[in-house]
Protein backbone atom coordinates (compact mmCIF):
# COMPACT_ATOMS: atom_id res chain seq x y z
CA UNK A 1 0.00 0.00 0.00
CA UNK A 2 1.45 3.64 -1.01
CA UNK A 3 1.88 5.70 1.90
CA UNK A 4 -1.15 8.92 2.30
CA UNK A 5 0.01 12.11 0.73
CA UNK A 6 -0.07 15.10 2.89
CA UNK A 7 0.54 18.81 0.85
CA UNK A 8 1.49 21.62 2.63
CA UNK A 9 1.48 24.87 1.37
CA UNK A 10 3.54 27.19 3.86
CA UNK A 11 6.00 30.26 3.13
CA UNK A 12 7.62 30.39 6.28
CA UNK A 13 9.90 28.41 6.81
CA UNK A 14 9.77 28.23 10.87
CA UNK A 15 6.30 27.02 10.09
CA UNK A 16 7.00 24.58 7.74
CA UNK A 17 10.18 22.99 9.51
CA UNK A 18 7.61 22.88 13.32
CA UNK A 19 4.52 21.30 11.04
CA UNK A 20 6.96 18.80 9.53
CA UNK A 21 8.31 17.62 12.89
CA UNK A 22 4.73 17.74 14.26
CA UNK A 23 3.68 15.31 12.10
CA UNK A 24 6.67 12.99 12.44
CA UNK A 25 6.18 12.74 15.87
CA UNK A 26 2.48 11.83 15.35
CA UNK A 27 4.32 8.81 13.25
CA UNK A 28 1.21 8.90 10.22
CA UNK A 29 2.44 6.98 7.19
CA UNK A 30 3.27 9.69 4.91
CA UNK A 31 4.40 11.53 2.25
CA UNK A 32 4.49 14.90 2.70
CA UNK A 33 4.80 17.43 -0.38
CA UNK A 34 5.69 20.73 0.30
CA UNK A 35 4.89 24.13 -1.59
CA UNK A 36 5.69 27.49 -0.89
CA UNK A 37 3.45 29.51 -2.65
CA UNK A 38 -0.18 29.21 -3.68
CA UNK A 39 0.68 28.87 -7.53
CA UNK A 40 3.27 26.35 -7.16
CA UNK A 41 0.18 24.60 -4.66
CA UNK A 42 -1.92 25.08 -7.31
CA UNK A 43 0.63 23.58 -10.53
CA UNK A 44 1.37 20.49 -8.02
CA UNK A 45 -2.03 19.88 -7.60
CA UNK A 46 -3.48 19.78 -11.34
CA UNK A 47 0.00 19.07 -12.81
CA UNK A 48 1.49 21.55 -14.62
CA UNK A 49 4.97 23.61 -14.76
CA UNK A 50 7.47 21.52 -12.61
CA UNK A 51 4.57 19.35 -11.57
CA UNK A 52 3.38 18.50 -15.45
CA UNK A 53 5.13 14.32 -15.04
CA UNK A 54 3.47 13.89 -12.14
CA UNK A 55 1.05 11.11 -11.25
CA UNK A 56 -2.29 13.05 -10.73
CA UNK A 57 -4.48 9.39 -10.06
CA UNK A 58 -2.40 10.57 -6.43
CA UNK A 59 -4.12 12.87 -4.50
CA UNK A 60 -3.55 14.76 -1.36
CA UNK A 61 -5.53 13.50 1.46
CA UNK A 62 -5.57 16.56 3.33
CA UNK A 63 -4.18 20.03 2.38
CA UNK A 64 -2.78 21.80 4.76
CA UNK A 65 -2.87 25.46 3.36
CA UNK A 66 -1.41 28.81 5.03
CA UNK A 67 -3.55 31.81 3.89
CA UNK A 68 -0.70 34.68 3.50
CA UNK A 69 1.29 32.79 0.54
CA UNK A 70 3.26 34.97 -2.25
CA UNK A 71 1.66 34.75 -5.71
CA UNK A 72 -1.50 33.38 -4.80
CA UNK A 73 -3.20 33.83 -1.76
CA UNK A 74 -5.29 30.87 0.31
CA UNK A 75 -8.58 31.72 -0.54
CA UNK A 76 -7.62 32.03 -4.07
CA UNK A 77 -6.08 28.70 -3.84
CA UNK A 78 -9.35 27.26 -1.89
CA UNK A 79 -11.61 28.53 -4.72
CA UNK A 80 -9.66 27.36 -7.32
CA UNK A 81 -9.80 23.65 -5.98
CA UNK A 82 -13.40 23.67 -5.39
CA UNK A 83 -13.82 25.30 -9.01
CA UNK A 84 -12.68 21.91 -10.40
CA UNK A 85 -14.09 18.40 -10.60
CA UNK A 86 -10.82 16.60 -9.95
CA UNK A 87 -10.26 18.63 -6.48
CA UNK A 88 -13.37 19.69 -5.25
CA UNK A 89 -13.67 16.95 -2.87
CA UNK A 90 -10.09 17.27 -1.24
CA UNK A 91 -9.96 18.11 2.38
CA UNK A 92 -8.68 21.42 3.08
CA UNK A 93 -7.63 22.47 6.73
CA UNK A 94 -6.68 25.95 6.64
CA UNK A 95 -3.37 26.78 9.31
CA UNK A 96 -2.97 30.13 9.64
CA UNK A 97 -1.84 32.76 12.16
CA UNK A 98 -5.05 34.73 11.66
CA UNK A 99 -7.44 35.52 13.82
CA UNK A 100 -9.43 37.58 11.97
CA UNK A 101 -13.24 36.20 11.91
CA UNK A 102 -13.56 37.74 8.10
CA UNK A 103 -11.17 35.10 7.02
CA UNK A 104 -12.76 32.72 9.00
CA UNK A 105 -15.80 33.38 7.22
CA UNK A 106 -14.44 34.18 3.93
CA UNK A 107 -12.07 30.33 4.20
CA UNK A 108 -15.42 28.35 4.99
CA UNK A 109 -17.45 30.46 2.51
CA UNK A 110 -14.60 29.38 0.11
CA UNK A 111 -15.34 25.73 1.09
CA UNK A 112 -12.61 25.24 4.03
CA UNK A 113 -13.22 22.00 5.71
CA UNK A 114 -11.79 22.97 8.60
CA UNK A 115 -9.99 26.61 10.21
CA UNK A 116 -7.26 26.68 12.20
CA UNK A 117 -5.10 29.30 13.96
CA UNK A 118 -1.19 28.21 14.87
CA UNK A 119 -0.75 28.28 18.57
CA UNK A 120 2.14 30.65 19.03
CA UNK A 121 4.09 28.64 21.31
CA UNK A 122 6.46 26.05 19.46
CA UNK A 123 4.97 22.89 21.73
CA UNK A 124 1.62 24.09 21.36
CA UNK A 125 1.68 24.48 17.50
CA UNK A 126 3.45 21.08 17.62
CA UNK A 127 0.40 19.58 19.50
CA UNK A 128 -1.91 21.11 17.44
CA UNK A 129 -0.56 19.88 14.03
CA UNK A 130 -0.25 16.18 15.56
CA UNK A 131 -3.49 15.90 16.17
CA UNK A 132 -4.47 17.60 13.22
CA UNK A 133 -2.26 14.76 11.06
CA UNK A 134 -4.12 11.98 13.22
CA UNK A 135 -7.56 13.18 12.65
CA UNK A 136 -7.69 13.89 8.86
CA UNK A 137 -5.04 10.86 7.75
CA UNK A 138 -6.53 8.30 10.12
CA UNK A 139 -9.95 8.94 11.42
CA UNK A 140 -11.47 11.00 8.49
CA UNK A 141 -13.02 9.28 5.68
CA UNK A 142 -13.37 11.32 2.64
CA UNK A 143 -15.38 10.93 -0.50
CA UNK A 144 -15.43 7.51 -2.10
CA UNK A 145 -12.75 8.05 -5.39
CA UNK A 146 -14.77 8.52 -8.33
CA UNK A 147 -15.66 5.36 -10.64
CA UNK A 148 -13.38 4.73 -13.58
Amino acid sequence: MQDKLILLVEDNPDDEELTLRALRKAKIPSEIVVTRDGREAIDFLFGLGAYAQRDLTRKPAVILLDLKLPKLNGIDVLKRLRADERTKHLAVVVLTSSSEDEDRVRCYDSGANSYVRKPVESDAFIEAVSRLGVYWMIYNQGPPAPAA
